[in-house]
């Protein structure tokens, strides 16, 4: 991996301090599936370097060790440390934001919030959508809206890669109801330098180490459920047979 000086995820507390459901509410898309896969051991290594180039800026993940998650990821010290570890100089240190909170709030309006636990909070299909969901809108100060969450704050700081789109909206009303205004899909205006496919694939990687970060020991605990799961099904078994065998001879 190398090391790349991406713009920031800014203020994504802005994008994702409101609910879902101000989606629906605005006629925007459903949410599709991430489909992220946290046994993809690749996927969350480029997840990994996606975050630590284009968020780690703003953003912080205060409960995540960089020697924790490079043995979960399968990082040797060398890699965290050339690749990963931009502001912090030893291992054991958690991912630390490189913006001072005191600026960020004046800057954004509000102090970009820490993302441990951010996929447990709001779920790794939200953010996968709304890091999909920018599109080219004049009347915000960033110059785009996001269908996910209208009105949001956050510039649109991956257009390089994923190019500026065009949403496309349908009017329709109905007698004695209000008019209701509902996403139809998107037109590209500028291509960026990933296709939509890698550009999806980009996001699903992101969202996959979130994903990782909000509760690194998933992955074991459930290992561990199956493994429970089956012990006690051969334990029934045998405990079955056993109450037959001891009971045979009563009526």
């Amino acid at each position: 991996m190398h090391k790349v000086k991406g713009i920031s995820l800014a203020a994504l507390l802005l994008a994702l301090t409101i609910s879902p459901l101000a989606m629906a509410s605005s006629g925007g898309p459903a949410l599709e599936a991430a489909d992220n896969d946290m046994s993809n051991i690749p996927s969350l290594q480029r997840g990994a370097r996606n975050f630590m180039n284009y968020c780690s800026g703003c953003h912080s993940a205060q409960y995540v060790r960089f020697n924790s998650m490079g043995k979960d990821l399968e990082f040797s010290d060398k890699q965290l440390v050339d690749n990963l570890m931009f502001n912090a100089e030893k291992t054991y240190e958690t991912i630390r934001s490189n913006m001072p909170a005191d600026q960020s709030k004046v800057w954004f309006g509000v102090t970009p919030p820490d993302l441990s636990l951010m996929a447990r909070s709001r779920g790794s299909d939200y953010i996968y959508n709304f890091l999909r969901g920018f599109y080219a809108d004049a009347s915000r100060p960033t110059g785009v809206n996001n269908t996910v969450l209208v009105g949001t704050s956050m510039p649109h700081v991956l257009g390089g890669l994923q190019g500026l789109q065009r949403a496309v909206f349908h009017e329709s009303s109905h007698e004695g109801q209000a008019a209701t205004t509902e996403f139809q899909g998107f037109e590209m205006i500028t291509a960026g330098t990933m296709s939509a496919e890698e550009y999806d694939n980009f996001v699903r990687d992101t969202v996959n180490f979130l994903d990782y970060i909000s509760e690194p020991v998933q992955m074991k605990r459930r290992v561990i459920g199956v493994w429970t799961l089956i012990f006690l099904t051969l334990f029934l078994i045998v405990a079955y047979m056993l109450k037959k065998e001891i009971w045979k001879d009563v009526t």
